[in-house]
């Protein structure tokens, strides 16, 4: 974040509900003080006139009572205020007032008080011109040359110049071929009005013309005032701009030169005197409101454009030289001497926002208060714990709380997979290769016994596959109401998920008695998608890098049966064999032996093969469930893919380690490139200012940088989560794998799931290698260790990135290994010392000694040697 901000000096909120707008602000001496301290004159549409003298006690302080000078209710809406010489005779400062049918000039003076807030100010009607026609805006200068006072001139809204000389009415005119008023500005120098007219150009027109033009009490043009050219009135120039225009400023460089600059809706242009471009700026963002004025290089201006998304841009030129945040969109900016504070910027939002404030890079000085940090008592904890749930017990047992089965039936949710694409698929954005990416319906019908306070579903499914929308509220007035929601799922980027299971978790409040806002309650359903929303049916391969082959106890079954729409063709062979082709590009191979009861899965990349052996499992169990066969089960007899483990294991760490370089490595150009901006800053300060030597170029250079290296980060970023997403799948494949290795129980693997995948995202600061290795250190410790002194180590309480993955790929070995030996996992909530036993090795038949270890329930993760049965 670059340190040039907008400080905040000085703030208040006027008046309750007002509106202001772009002439309600004004920046001047108005009281005509000897200090020469600028004044704030604010208007408002609710009638209200405010004069501010901010004098803060320091920074950042809102508005006291002895700022506001002066507040009176005119009870006409003020269109605009301006301060000049506007009464004859003096040359001091006085207050012009626009309404919408009167236009009103006023003195402001103060009288010294005898105590500090004692000072008083008041305003006094110096005349009053009341208008025959409804008033737009106003501007004002020495027309035709006069020197030592202002004339006025208020545009109507049917296009009439109405010319003021002080305190008499002097002529006025319409323009030609006039639709609606546009913004108005008078040029000293070429002593002309230039406006932008409703075709969209910028006119200029003469005031010598305006005064000798026909009187505008005439407009129907006679015979005799066509010959007569010289009593039309004629355009100077015009330039077409293509756009309206929302404010014109006329700013000089010197006597000889002077630049008119247009604020468009898109563009902000600088013209000369004659109407030529000088230059103009393409803006990317939607202006409110600007100011030009003279910049310290000679022959340059610079301009404040503030935009509707809170920003104040400043441009020397064309050339973005400060950006800043600002609290609000200002519809009017103001530049002033405020309590000798020079080049205060003040500006006002449309509801009432007055801020004046400074550019400067004072940093933030705020830190963090240290976390007290002390050791846990786990038999505290453990006395608490049972505590508590005891409490809950009672509570449950007492009145005011309904009982499981009635809780049960306060919100019944269902979720219904469509079996067909849809016709017309809502995959948006996607960044997958294929040409046509298909979708699939999702029905969530929920359905309550009572009435329900704010029931919010949350649908989530496994990256990358996308929905259509993620979140619904719900409102259960009545009872007995269903409710049904539809979304479609998609594939969004080119990888295969690493599951095909999502959930629909639904959040609600039933009230009761005792708590009428209700008691809070999760609901959670979860669903499957179907495997032809990733997958498409594709040409088998004979050959592939990696193999696996899952065993079972029943005679093989002809694949067709099993995947009925992933036949490409109906013949013998597909019996037997049958690719997929993943929508991310992988092809996995499935072949079914015709003489033993095996199935083998084949792929050239090893996570491939999770999603199509799960898919094989399950299908599978539900063909002998539906056939009536109990006994059906499925076994892996090979050696255990580690190496191919570990290969992604490594991509996924390496990417882990570069992301942490690529973030080092910006972070210090991010330092390099506020001390750069530091150094300009001080550069720019100075009052006698010194070569830059090339440090705007170094600052270019290292903003190119900068923006190189975020990118850089983004990519990484992404490859990171796909990454990740490819190591989920291969982590499900050795999980299922090693349960079918050693048949272990589905308490047995949903350990093993905790271990290896404890979390959904990870980042820089907690990643999978370092909670993956501490989770089965534990195991090891715990259940899986073989001696006292194993169970006897301490674990490290942080969490640190690791160096390597050389010790993870150790711990997952020995995991294997004492699996493989008879070491079995299980859960238990009594706190006992290891006991030993005696085991038969189910490879040798060798009896071998083991442990069994009970760890007090207040864990995260209970873990215990499962006892075999003793040999007789």
């Amino acid at each position: 974040m670059s340190l040039f901000k907008a400080r905040d000096w000085w703030s208040t909120i006027l008046g309750d509900k007002e509106e202001f707008d772009q002439g309600c602000l004004c920046l001047a001496n108005v009281d005509n003080s000897g200090n020469g301290q600028d004044k704030i004159i604010v208007g408002s549409f609710m009638g209200y006139l405010r004069i501010f003298s901010p004098h803060p006690a320091k920074t950042g302080d809102g508005a006291q009572a002895e700022d506001l000078l002066l507040e009176v209710d005119l009870r006409d809406p003020v269109l605009q205020v301006e301060v000049g010489k506007f009464v004859s005779g003096t040359e001091m400062l006085h207050l012009a007032v626009l309404h919408s049918r009167k236009l009103c000039v006023y003195s402001v003076s103060g009288t010294l008080g005898n105590v500090e807030h004692g000072n008083q100010y008041q305003m006094k009607l110096m005349y009053e011109h009341n208008l025959q026609r409804t008033a737009c805006n106003m501007t004002y200068g020495s027309f035709g040359g006069i020197k030592g006072r202002d004339l006025i001139c208020i545009q109507s809204m049917d296009g009439m110049l109405m010319v003021f000389e002080q305190e008499s009415y002097a002529f006025g005119r319409f323009l030609p071929g006039f639709l609606l008023p546009g913004p108005l500005a008078y040029s000293s120098r070429t002593d002309s009005f230039i406006t932008v007219s409703s075709c969209r150009q910028v006119e200029s027109y003469k005031y010598q013309v305006l005064a000798f033009a026909t009187d505008a009490d005439k407009r129907q043009e006679t015979e005799q005032q066509k010959l007569g050219s010289g009593k039309r009135l004629v355009v100077d120039w015009t330039l077409n701009i293509g756009e309206q225009a929302l404010d014109i400023c006329i700013v000089s460089f010197n006597q000889s030169a002077s630049s008119v600059f247009v604020l468009g809706e898109r563009n902000f242009f600088c013209l000369k005197d004659n109407g030529q471009i000088r230059f103009m700026k393409k803006l990317d963002w939607s202006p409110s409101c600007f100011l030009p004025y003279c910049s310290v290089s000679e022959g340059t201006i610079n301009t404040l454009i503030a935009n509707h998304n809170n920003m104040l841009h400043i441009y020397q030129d064309v050339t973005l030289k400060w950006a800043t945040q600002l609290p609000h969109i200002p519809v009017a900016v103001r530049v002033g001497c405020l309590h000798d504070l020079k080049g205060v910027i003040v500006t006002l939002s449309d509801d009432g926002h007055l801020q004046c404030s400074y550019l400067g890079t004072d940093p933030s000085l705020f830190q963090a208060p240290n976390v007290e940090s002390r050791e846990l008592n786990y038999d505290e904890l453990d006395v608490e714990m049972k505590e508590l749930q005891k409490v809950i017990k009672d509570i449950n047992k007492s009145q005011g709380v309904w009982p499981m089965t009635e809780r049960e039936d306060d919100l019944n949710v269902s979720v219904v997979v469509s079996p067909n694409f849809d016709s017309v698929s809502q995959a948006t954005d996607v960044e997958v290769g294929t040409d046509l990416v298909p979708s699939v319906t999702v029905k969530v019908t929920l359905q309550n016994r009572v009435i329900l306070q704010k029931a919010k579903l949350s649908v989530y499914v496994q990256p990358p596959l996308e929905l259509t929308c993620d979140q619904f509220t719900f409102e259960f007035m009545t009872p007995d109401l269903t409710r049904t929601v539809s979304f479609s799922v998609y594939l969004k980027r080119s990888y295969t998920p690493s599951e095909l299971e999502g959930n629909a978790v639904v959040s609600y409040s039933r009230p009761t008695d005792r708590n009428p806002d209700g008691i809070p309650r999760v609901i959670q359903c979860k669903f499957r998608l179907p495997l032809k929303l990733i997958c498409l049916p594709g040409q088998p391969s004979k050959t592939a890098s990696h193999k696996i082959t899952i065993d079972t106890n029943k005679s093989p079954v002809s694949l067709l049966s099993l995947f009925p729409g992933f036949a490409s063709q109906s013949d013998d062979d597909q019996v037997n064999v049958m690719g997929f082709h993943f929508l991310g590009g992988a092809r996995v191979t499935l072949l079914a032996s015709k003489t033993s009861q095996r199935y083998r899965i084949q792929s050239e990349q090893f996570e491939d093969l999770w999603l199509i052996t799960n898919e094989l499992i399950l299908r599978l169990q539900e063909y002998f469930e539906k056939q009536g066969v109990k006994d059906f089960a499925c076994s892996f007899s090979g050696s255990m893919p580690l190496q191919e483990y570990f290969e992604l294991i490594d991509h996924h760490f390496e990417l882990r380690i570069n992301g942490e370089k690529l973030e080092e490595l910006l972070s210090e150009r991010a330092v390099q490139f506020r001390a750069i901006q530091r150094r300009l800053l001080a550069r720019f300060k100075d009052k006698t200012p010194a070569p830059l030597q090339h440090l705007d170029t170094l600052l270019d250079g290292t903003y190119k940088q900068v923006i190189a290296l975020a990118d850089a980060v983004e990519e990484n970023q992404g490859n990171l989560f796909q990454s990740f997403t490819r190591l989920k799948s291969a982590t499900h494949l050795v999980i299922l794998l090693i349960g079918l290795w050693q048949k272990l129980s589905a308490d047995q693997v949903a350990i093993l799931e905790a271990a290896f995948l404890p979390l959904q995202e990870d980042t820089q600061e907690l990643g999978w290698e370092e909670t993956v290795d501490a989770a089965i250190s534990h195991l090891l410790k715990t259940c899986l260790s073989k001696s006292s002194k194993e169970q006897a180590l301490n674990l490290n309480s942080q969490l640190n990135i690791p160096k390597d993955t050389s010790q993870l790929k150790k711990h997952i070995t020995l995991l294997c290994d004492r699996l493989a030996k008879g070491g079995r996992l299980c859960l238990s909530t009594d706190a006992a010392a290891p006991q030993t036993m005696v085991m038969p090795d189910p490879r040798t038949g060798q009896r071998i000694k083991a442990w069994t270890l009970r760890i007090p329930h207040s864990l995260s993760q209970h873990l215990q040697l499962m006892e075999a049965p003793k040999s007789q």
